[in-house]
């Protein structure tokens, strides 16, 4: 084992903000100098470079990712009473959102080799209730877009997708935010595509659902002073938008560093003990997390740790094993999802990370497989 790596962090934004330092200063510089910070040019801009990157006709930029699930849902017409399907292996904010619009969520399990949504597990969630599926697409892997779009074209529900890991994933060859009613994205700091602070977007082809969203997130203002929504203050802040547009030109060759590097941690780890979801067939990940799982996780965890290995857990906890959402599940209902979270690690996993760093990584894992 080597002993000249005396650190791996979990993520390293110094390594992708670095080398954009001069164009993002140019940038903000701009916005600045036109004192254009709400709703201004540079957030359009943005808005229409995103909505082309996903193939999708509208792009609506939000302060922040649970912001994008929440008015999506509300700008569908989604709320109290209406039942909406998702997966108990997310995080909070998949649920929190449809809580905020009145609705109830419903669990659903998930496939034990992608850890995605399965759409078996769906159907038999669907009720007179339900009105959409919300598929998680967790750590930037696609779901099933095709089989999930049957369910919700065949029992007459939306499909909305939480996209928030996902930026730049292809479903068979298309965009994620492209094959649905609308998918909501996080630009949180550490996500593949993430802003100097919070931000989201919800993408669309929906041309009403983009104008309600663009009229929620502005205090329900379908023009100037007329309030004809209860909306919220939830715009994407220009800064935060010409940040975002820098970056996102860089975005497909960060994700092909990302699939680098989880294509060398799953060649070191196989074999052994460590399980990992595995891709649907058709689609096209871009790594926002590696995680794995291994039944002595806590044995994981302290040997990362004594080798100042940056490591985290993405999910320790279901959603129903949560405090705050425990009526949505009985302990053990949702066995596949509760056995991902229950030995979960997240590796460190960011588009420079080097190869041997990796192999160091690795060679740490690999000590309790000998």
């Amino acid at each position: 084992m080597r002993t000249d790596i005396q650190q791996v962090p979990f993520l390293d934004l110094t390594a992708q903000n670095g080398p954009l330092r001069d164009e993002i200063d140019a940038a903000i510089a701009r916005v600045v100098d036109h004192n254009a910070f709400i709703l201004g040019p540079a957030l359009a801009s943005f808005e229409a470079s995103f909505a082309r990157f996903c193939d999708a006709r509208s792009c609506v930029g939000v302060d922040s990712g649970t912001s994008g699930l929440q008015l999506m849902m509300r700008a569908a017409g989604i709320g109290p009473g209406d039942e909406v399907i998702t997966v108990p292996n997310t995080f909070v904010a998949t649920v929190e959102a449809i809580v905020g619009v009145g609705a109830v969520p419903v669990l659903a399990d998930v496939d034990p080799v992608s850890w995605l949504m399965d759409p078996s597990t769906v159907e038999a969630k669907i009720s007179e209730r339900t009105r959409a599926i919300l598929p998680v697409h967790l750590y930037g892997f696609p779901c099933d877009l095709d089989t999930l779009r049957g369910l919700a074209s065949e029992h007459g529900l939306l499909l909305l997708e939480d996209a928030a890991q996902a930026h730049g994933a292809r479903w068979k060859g298309s965009r994620i935010g492209s094959g649905s009613t609308a998918a909501a994205f996080s630009f949180y700091p550490g996500k593949n595509l993430g802003a100097f602070g919070d931000g989201g977007a919800v993408v669309t082809d929906d041309s009403d659902l983009a104008r309600g969203v663009e009229a929620l997130r502005h205090h329900g203002q379908v023009e100037k002073n007329i309030h004809s929504l209860v909306g919220v203050t939830g715009r994407l802040d220009s800064l935060q938008a010409a940040v975002l547009e820098v970056k996102l030109a860089h975005l497909d060759d960060w994700n092909d560093g990302r699939r680098r590097v989880a294509e060398r941690y799953r060649e070191r780890l196989a074999g052994t003990r460590y399980s990992m979801p595995q891709p649907l067939e058709g689609a096209e990940p871009v790594y926002h997390l590696f995680v794995v799982n291994h039944p002595e996780v806590k044995r994981v965890q302290a040997m990362l740790g004594e080798f100042n290995i940056g490591h985290g857990a993405h999910y320790p906890l279901a959603i129903h094993q949560q405090p705050a959402f425990e009526h949505l599940g009985q302990p053990g209902e949702f066995p596949v999802a509760e056995r991902i979270c229950n030995q979960i690690v997240s590796l460190p996993m960011y588009a420079e990370l080097g190869a041997e760093m990796i192999d160091h990584v690795c060679e740490v894992l690999l000590e309790l497989e000998r």
